[in-house]
């Protein structure tokens, strides 16, 4: 294991860049500003109100992650934004329709603080939804540059000492891989070219890195894991990771499909529906989206069970995912599931989950990973942050690696690279040392 890594004061203001101000982004900002003023709680978010268990249990040592590590505190958070639709930081979340007057209404002044800058936006990426805070340029490298000025100027203007950016844009159309994407000499090269297969959230990954800010992909669209921004964020010592946030019907899938595989129960059949009217809805109402949003969904169980060791048991799984735009329901979206089990002798089971409110669920992730981040930053940990896994559906991995998608695994990992960063040990749980 490599030395114990030094780790800068987190001294100063934090500026958390936003592309996309809808509805995460604005259930994001409004959280915590509810709990700089004591208004509400951060329920979900590890590094508000998780401990870190030190030592042997009989140590009794399980510190608050926050006071166990220099994180960044929620009074020195600076928010800025990207987003096509212009409305300030009230009238986003007023359309979003995620919080409720009671909680929006204390702190409209401070909402509407926040307005978005225009973004770089494209309907052939994202052809559900459009609007007129849209940059222009004649080409993607122009654009590119225009997000660093707004980086440099955000950083002065708001008196900050080091800044992060997460992705809560809309998903883009479903990319591959391609020659444009192996090194940043091609991708720059693209970027003068306007080639096609640069897409919006790329360029402000691109600009991120190069500007030396943390980046994060809530989308499952292609972003910073390409070759060439993954190498740039290493060479650059840049902490990246991605992609798509675990909310809702795919955090249920990391929870119960691993409890599942550890009692060696079978499953014939998982179908999971969604129905949703926010902006997220729209979009994916566009099938070039969905099959982003499909492929990202569709790989999580393949990973956990591993059908090929265990073909008895998962090799004839059904696994079926549908996303369906339905307005009246706004942001409050309706995930069902339904899942064939087979127990002991061949015996079917069943069992159904609904779950919703994906924001709500977003939201504590956006703020993990932006401190999160800026942790590893100070750290001096570049490149892909694995152990941020835990907060994705497609964790960005080193090439050739593939993911771990059970949520308790993604834990322990997440727990460990903590207590390593903290000067202490990790725990294996083997526990022979209390019977020895």
């Amino acid at each position: 294991m490599s030395d114990r890594p030094e780790i800068k004061p987190a001294e100063g203001r934090l500026g958390v860049l936003l592309p996309g101000f809808g509805a995460v982004g604005t259930t994001v900002v409004a959280g915590v500003e509810a709990a700089r003023q004591g208004l509400a709680p951060l329920i979900g978010s590890l590094t508000q109100l998780n401990t870190i268990r030190l030592g042997k249990r009989t140590e009794k040592r399980a510190p608050l992650i926050r006071e166990f590590l220099p994180l960044t505190a929620l009074d020195d958070l600076v928010f800025g934004a990207w987003d096509p639709i212009p409305d300030d930081g009230y009238d986003s979340a007023r359309v979003a329709g995620v919080l409720e007057r009671h909680h929006l209404d204390p702190i409209e002044d401070f909402l509407r603080s926040i307005r978005p800058m225009p973004a770089v936006f494209d309907t052939a990426y994202v052809r559900k939804l459009d609007g007129p805070n849209v940059k222009t340029g004649s080409t993607k490298m122009e654009l590119a540059e225009q997000l660093r000025d707004d980086i440099r100027r955000f950083r002065d203007e708001n008196g900050c000492d080091r800044l992060v950016m997460v992705w809560c844009g809309s998903t883009e159309i479903f990319l591959r891989p391609g020659p444009v994407h192996e090194t940043l000499e091609s991708f720059e090269e693209g970027l003068r070219n306007n080639d096609p297969a640069i897409a919006p959230s790329m360029i402000y990954a691109y600009a991120a890195i190069l500007e030396g800010v943390p980046y994060a992909n809530g989308a499952p669209n292609l972003s910073a894991d390409i070759p060439a921004l993954e190498a740039a964020a290493a060479e650059r010592g840049v902490p990246i990771g991605g992609k798509d946030f675990k909310t809702g019907q795919t955090l249920m899938k990391t929870i119960l499909a691993p409890g599942l595989k550890t009692r060696m129960l079978g499953i014939q059949g998982w179908f999971s529906t969604n129905i949703l009217g926010n902006r997220d809805g729209a979009v994916l109402d566009d099938p070039d989206s969905f099959k982003t949003k499909e492929e990202s969904k569709l790989g999580v169980l393949e990973h956990i069970l591993q059908p090929d060791m265990y073909p008895e048991l998962y090799g004839n799984l059904y696994h079926k995912v549908r996303i369906n735009y339905y307005p009246p329901r706004g942001d409050n979206k309706e995930g069902w599931d339904n899942i064939d089990i087979v127990g002991w002798m061949g015996y079917p089971m069943q069992i159904k989950v609904d779950l919703c409110r994906d924001s709500i669920l977003a939201a504590p992730i956006v703020l993990d990973l932006a401190l999160f981040l800026d942790l590893a930053s100070r750290a001096g940990m570049g490149g892909i942050q694995e152990w941020l896994s835990f907060y994705f559906k497609s964790p960005q991995t080193a090439p050739g690696l593939y993911p771990e998608h059970d949520i308790f695994i993604q834990h322990r990992k997440l727990k460990n690279t903590l207590r390593w960063m903290g000067g202490e040990e990790p725990l294996t749980h083997l526990g022979l040392e209390y019977y020895e």
